[in-house]
């Protein structure tokens, strides 16, 4: 017979942080828990709230009984809510939050790792300084960065980043131990380096990128790096460090209730490609402020005309394996396109995480999620259902339906 060892418990009872293998931090099933502590596995650096607060009105809705389906199933909004592994649900409709819902621990004050939504957040700041003609982002990349100059860079422009059609080879597989993707994870910080020859920070990685695979602005291939990149570029083109960029530029002017935070690699630079951390309130305000076209409490955070821009993506570049979530969609700006043009658009990150925006239907919704695994289709085509079902449900009460 097997003796069981207790859970450790703090000294009021409670359970204590469970023992988290440091290499799998951030993989199922401790995932659970470190998507809402991140501070304490990796180095971070804060991004700093403004002077002043956006108020988001409270109106809440009756919305766990809508029902919907997907691949086959049908569920009501409640009972998909308890089977996918969500963290944290806020929908917002004509400006109001109606929706708030809470679990494996959240509060409104707990900050969630974004993942891959901090890549939307980072190119805002991009379409900010590009307003403010501090960003040419027809130019070349090596136009900011000259000493990318020998790497595949060398002839991209920053709307190639932007849009992830740079053609550098890239091998974002999550789960295979020598791919580019785990070569990120280590110089990160959010991993140790396999072996000395693996890049010692994220500067170090791009530097080993040196081959195309197709040229230039052929075809979109979602490439993480790319967004890290940005995120140098943006640090040459303003002379700030990237969190105090997203401080002054992004979480200031967009009213966050609480202090955000980035994980940093070894060298200092803040995570462009996933490293973000904050509340869930204050994901939505970005999303409340998307759906304004850029203002958020009447003022302005990020032109109107980027926002547009941002809608406008190629479908001509966008093809399989991401056609299987999105059958007309496009990605542009760092943003996932339902269709293009006046369609809805989101954020989206692994594990689950999705900032869905509508602005036609003055909705938005912010998913925040610990899947078991990095992707998987048929759950994030329930999830856009599920979000879908709710926008149509708040439409048909006010007569609105579309």
């Amino acid at each position: 017979m097997t003796s069981q060892i207790p859970p450790p418990r703090a000294r009021d009872g409670t359970p204590a942080r469970p023992l988290i293998p440091h290499e799998d931090w951030d993989r199922a099933p401790w995932n659970r828990y470190t998507f809402q502590h991140v501070r304490e596995f990796v180095p971070t650096v804060p991004v700093r709230r403004g002077d002043w607060v956006a108020p988001v009105p409270i109106s809440l809705a009756s919305l766990g009984a809508v029902e919907f389906e997907s691949n086959g199933v049908r569920q009501s909004v409640d009972e998909f809510l308890r089977t996918s592994d969500t963290d944290g649900l806020l929908v917002l409709y004509r400006g109001a939050i109606v929706a708030e819902h809470y679990g494996n621990g959240m509060t409104p004050v707990t900050s969630h790792l974004s993942q891959s939504m901090s890549k939307s957040m980072v190119a805002a700041v991009a379409g900010i300084l590009a307003g403010r003609g501090l960003l040419d982002i027809a130019a070349a990349v090596t136009d900011y960065l000259p000493e990318f100059a020998a790497t595949a860079y060398r002839d991209a422009t920053v709307q190639h980043l932007l849009d992830m059609t740079s053609g550098v080879r890239w091998d974002e597989t999550y789960t295979t131990p020598d791919s580019d993707c785990a070569k990120m994870d280590a110089a990160s910080g959010w991993k140790s380096r396999k072996d000395d020859s693996w890049p010692r920070c994220m500067w170090e990685l791009i530097c080993t990128l040196t081959t195309l695979e197709c040229p230039h602005g052929e075809r979109f291939r979602y490439r993480s790096i790319e967004t890290d990149v940005l995120g140098f570029t943006l640090q040459r083109a303003a002379g700030r460090p990237l969190a105090e960029l997203m401080s002054d530029e992004l979480w200031g002017p967009l009213g966050a209730e609480q202090d955000a935070y980035f994980t940093v690699d070894p060298a200092g630079y803040a995570c462009a490609s996933g490293g973000f951390n904050a509340t869930l309130r204050d994901y939505a305000r970005f999303a409340l402020m998307l759906a304004n076209r850029g203002t958020i409490v009447g003022r302005r955070v990020v032109p109107e005309a980027w926002v547009t821009a941002t809608r406008a993506g190629n479908p001509a570049l966008f093809g399989a394996p991401y056609r299987d979530v999105l059958p007309n969609g496009a990605y542009h700006n760092q943003f996932w396109l339902e269709r293009p043009v006046d369609g809805p658009f989101m954020a989206r990150g692994v594990f689950g995480q999705i900032l869905y925006v509508d602005p036609e239907a003055d909705f938005a919704a912010v998913k925040l999620s610990s899947w078991p695994e990095f992707v998987d289709v048929a759950r994030l085509k329930t999830a856009l259902a599920a979000l879908r079902a709710i926008r149509t449900g708040l439409a048909r009460v006010d007569g609105t339906c579309r």
